[in-house]
């Protein structure tokens, strides 16, 4: 046994590269042409740099639980700036990338797209103090409301609804600043690293708290009040799609619940189509809900009824 490795270039012959590589470009020129028609090719927004992008400001906002070990309190404020200021500079490239991307009749100029960009960028700064107001709530909501929280600290570090609400909180304001492909990306790494799937255009209100967490469903027009509380595997989403003439599936349109205040959903929940459950609601685990209940609801699944009748009694 010589141990020889075999050569690259019979492993490619094996392969057959050549053929495999100019199919995938035949078909990816027809996926472009039918994308794109006959303007140039833009170049997308980078997941990698996003991923940087997103633990920057998360570090930027959080620098004691996400920053670099060991921030001393003289140098807490330098660390926030610089790496508030590189991941802004970062967005900025990935706001036009997407700007361009959208500009589909080329009406902006280099010029034009890359004001925009900036203006998006400085208004998404000037929100962030606001943005960590509201994480804030949503950290004491959730210490609040679970007996097993030891700490705010542990409530941050450690809460998989917490990491899916940071994330959410920033995607929503990209989403309403202009960049929705952006924010969707931000939106699905943290369905990815939390097993939470909200969709950034979903309005969400101060001290919201998911517990545990998994299997979370949002959809993109829910609307959820102040103080709601969600657990595992509660889905809000839309009842049924408008088709069009041809068929096809209409975009946009309020389809998604609408949550108020001081709601309490339990898991496995469905809650479907554009309803509202009223202030101050309860929803049992595993209700499936498709019709607005008022204010004060408490609704729990139907019970099995068992009854027993002797000699015809009750017939």
């Amino acid at each position: 046994m010589s141990g020889r490795r075999e050569p690259r270039v019979a492993a490619n012959k094996s392969w057959d590269l050549d053929s495999i590589v100019a199919e995938l470009a035949d078909l990816r020129a027809v996926s472009q042409k039918r994308r794109y028609g006959g303007r140039s090719i833009p170049d997308l927004p980078s997941r990698e740099a996003v991923v940087a992008i997103v633990d920057g400001l998360v570090a930027a906002l959080f620098p004691r639980h996400f920053g670099s070990p060991g921030l001393s309190d003289d140098g807490i404020d330098f660390y926030v700036a610089d790496t508030l200021d590189r991941a802004l500079r970062a967005l900025r490239q990935q706001v036009r990338r997407e700007l361009h991307h959208f500009d589909t009749e080329g009406l902006r100029s280099a010029g034009e797209l890359e004001q925009a960009s900036l203006d998006i960028v400085a208004e998404f700064a000037r929100e962030l103090p606001r943005i960590r107001a509201l994480l804030d709530s949503d950290i004491q909501a959730a210490f609040a409301g679970d007996p097993a929280a030891r700490s705010l600290d542990e409530v941050v570090f450690c809460y998989p609804g917490i990491g899916a609400v940071i994330r959410h909180r920033i995607a929503h304001l990209l989403y309403r600043l202009g960049v929705p492909m952006l924010a969707r990306i931000i939106a699905e790494l943290a369905h990815a690293q939390t097993g939470i799937d909200i969709h950034p255009g979903a309005e969400i209100g101060e001290s919201f708290f998911i517990d545990h967490g998994t299997g979370v469903v949002i959809g993109e027009t829910a609307r959820i009040g102040r103080r709601v509380r969600l657990y595992q595997a509660v889905t809000l989403g839309a009842k049924r799609f408008e088709l069009d003439k041809n068929g096809a599936i209409v975009k946009g349109g309020e389809r998604h619940p609408i949550i108020e205040d001081d709601v309490v959903i339990y898991a496995g929940a469905t809650i479907l189509g554009r309803i509202t459950v009223g202030r101050g609601s309860s929803i049992g685990g595993s209700v499936w809900l498709t019709t607005s209940v008022p204010p004060g609801s408490s609704i729990t699944q139907a019970k099995a009824r068992n009854d027993s009748f002797d000699d015809g009694a009750g017939i």
